[in-house]
């Protein structure tokens, strides 16, 4: 029978309570208060990188995220102790929203960088090329205007067309573009699954296969570089956001190795 020890229960029910109050409070946009932002938008604020650990998407992103908590957790809490355990989770998810930061920082930047240069010089030709670049941020339907404007490459409202498209792009990333949900923690949590205890066999549920947990972080770290480097349009999964939980748990889990009689 699954016990959940201290830290995990209260984690587990702050969690859920969250989740209620972010329908309950749909009309107050409770949450975007408590979701993270990016640095550019106005909406972002210094707390969320806090908040938005504890806010969800919907039922299915909830309940994935406490099933790798409820299982994976209370192991870790017994084995470390209630207040490393505490520790670790909020660091992980805490880097976690910072790494998401400085990636979307960067990412946002360039994109930037490519309006301007598309709004000084607009031609169907750069902005094709702008569309090819910048793909996830586009549906098909942005090909087919590339495709009109390129009949039409001196027709003032083509040119202008264009260039709202692509400032649109922008400000769509500045005010759309949010991230929340425990995903980095407990991607955390698995990381310092598999580091501590590498050869214990985890069941997936989906397909419900065993797999050895150092198998399963290399596969899940894999898959969450590859998507991040590789979005395609529609993706809306903070993929840098699962490897840096990965990564501030790999380095907080040498670090606390190698000063182990030093920690408390």
């Amino acid at each position: 029978m699954l016990r959940l020890t201290p830290v995990v229960k209260n984690l587990l029910i702050i969690n859920i309570v969250v989740f209620i109050l972010q329908y309950v409070l749909q009309g107050m946009d409770f949450t975007g208060l408590i979701s993270l932002w990016i640095i550019e938008s106005d909406n972002f604020k210094p707390y969320q990188y806090f908040t938005y650990m504890f806010a969800h998407g919907g039922f299915g992103h909830i309940l994935f995220n406490m099933l790798g908590l409820v299982f994976l957790g209370p192991l870790l809490e017994q084995f470390w102790g209630p207040k490393k355990f505490l520790i670790f989770y909020m660091v992980t998810g805490i880097g976690a929203g910072v790494l998401y930061s400085g990636i979307e920082y960067w990412r946002t930047s360039q994109l930037e960088s490519d309006v301007t240069a598309y709004v000084i010089e607009p031609t169907p030709d750069h902005f094709s090329r702008f569309a090819d670049e910048h793909g996830q941020y586009f549906n098909s339907k942005v090909y087919d205007f590339a495709n009109d404007f390129s009949k039409n490459p001196e027709d003032p409202y083509y040119i202008n067309q264009s260039k709202e498209i692509v400032k649109g792009t922008y400000q769509s990333l500045l005010n759309g573009s949010s991230m929340l949900g425990a995903s980095g923690a407990v991607y955390g949590i698995l990381m310092a699954f598999g580091l501590l205890f590498p050869n214990t066999q985890l069941m997936l549920l989906i397909p419900p296969i065993p797999i050895k947990a150092k198998y399963l972080v290399l596969i899940l770290g894999g898959i969450a570089l590859y998507s991040g480097l590789n979005r395609e349009s529609g993706d809306n999964v903070a993929h840098f956001a699962h490897l840096g939980g990965m990564i501030f748990a790999f380095i907080m889990i040498k670090i606390w190795q190698q000063n182990r009689d030093k920690f408390y």
